[in-house]
């Protein structure tokens, strides 16, 4: 068995990994090698995050968080040693079965061994008050809360191994930071600007791409495709749209779609620093946070995610964060505009919620062009009509 636990990245224009060094935590090893060990069954967040500590997404993490760096993330948002960090990354179990595991064990998903973790530590947690810190709020509703709850009781804390890249259901796009950050270099690109979605990109979307692009050497489109609230557009749904789009509308030469295996956690300000840090990790050098970034309802302001940086200094966080207003079609200007540029009232602006898209794609209602390209909106029309 071969194991390599770092990557040596050489010097560049591109930003050093996020604690130094880009992790890697995969093992050249056949799973039936591991078949003896005690096995753990993971669910979807489990094995996204499996991933992404293997690969480096989520440096300097070499597995799941042990209780000290648990509770330095919840209450100051750093781990333990002083690193920025926001969100914990732990895997929680069953009382029943912490007390049937110990030491080097096998991590399974969809019934085939994909990793190893060897426990070094078994803690409880008060789940409401990460809860409260986390995610602002103790209401079940709230997703990222009910994932929370839903969590066994216990965190299984300990260095994680990768056997099985499955690169889930977009091989194509599916890149490690190791690749990105080759592609990136390729290119010639010493400024990359990242820009996270869950949802179809619109136009406002793009107008932000645009203007970063007035900026930098190169954008990478980083969509998240792990798991999300059921009523959000699937994955596939949105990759066809995101194809359809750079097809037409972006140049080719400065454009890397790439996808972001993360499950979706509904943080708010505390996931943006998260995916901040996961894009520098990626090799990019600015990361755009608009209006209410990685958040859902009315859990959090509207710029709550911009304001959230405050609490780093650019040098420790090692990417820059591009701050954008709430951008929208004016009717009387005829153009994409934020408060910043317009003059007239909200009565004049089309804005469009995604709850209020879907409804529409749903109702079988056509989008209309200022909100999104046409290839977008028959992407999602064909989509809904299914």
């Amino acid at each position: 068995m071969r194991e390599t636990n770092t990557l040596n990245v050489t010097p560049s224009s591109l930003p050093t990994p996020h604690g130094g060094v880009l992790v890697n935590q995969f093992v050249d090893a056949d799973a039936a090698s591991f078949a003896h060990l005690p096995t753990l069954e993971i669910d979807e967040r489990g094995y996204a995050d499996l991933e992404l500590i293997a690969t480096g997404v989520y440096s300097p993490l070499r597995g799941f968080m042990n209780k000290a760096d648990h509770a330095s993330v919840v209450s100051r948002m750093r781990l333990e040693n002083g690193i920025p960090w926001s969100v914990p990354i732990t895997l929680g179990v069953s009382q029943e079965q912490a007390a049937q595991l110990s030491g080097l064990i096998a991590l399974s998903h969809k019934g085939e061994i994909v990793g190893t973790l060897d426990i070094s530590e078994k803690y409880s947690i008060d789940k409401h008050w990460e809860a409260r810190e986390v995610y602002r709020t103790e209401d079940g509703e709230h997703p990222g809360v009910a994932a929370l709850y839903a969590a066994g009781d216990v965190n299984l804390a300990g260095e994680i191994k990768l056997l099985k890249h499955s690169r889930g259901d977009f091989p194509e796009y599916h890149y490690t930071p190791e690749e990105t950050r080759a592609k990136f270099l390729e290119r010639g690109w010493k400024t990359i600007v990242a820009f996270q979605t869950r949802n179809p990109i619109h136009r406002a979307h793009e107008y932000l791409h645009k203007v970063a692009l007035e900026l930098v050497d190169g954008l990478f489109l980083n969509p998240l495709v792990g798991a999300t609230k059921s009523d959000d557009v699937p994955a596939h749904v949105r990759m066809e749209a995101y194809e359809a789009l750079l097809e037409n509308y972006y140049p080719a030469a400065r454009v890397l779609l790439g996808v972001y295996p993360a499950a979706m956690r509904y943080a708010g300000p505390r996931e943006a620093v998260l995916h901040a840090i996961s894009r520098r990790n990626y090799g990019c050098t600015h990361f755009i946070v608009g209006r209410d970034h990685a958040g859902v309802g009315s859990y959090y302001g509207t710029y709550d995610a911009q304001e959230i940086f405050n609490a780093y200094s650019k040098e420790e966080l090692g990417i820059e964060i591009l701050k954008f207003e709430h951008t929208f079609h004016c009717k009387t200007c005829g153009q994409l505009v934020s408060s910043r540029t317009c003059p007239h009232s909200s009565d004049h602006h089309l804005v469009l919620s995604g709850t209020k898209v879907r409804a529409m794609l749903r109702e079988g209602k056509n989008l209309p062009g200022e909100f999104t390209r046409p290839e977008v909106a028959e992407v999602l029309r064909k989509a809904y009509a299914d």
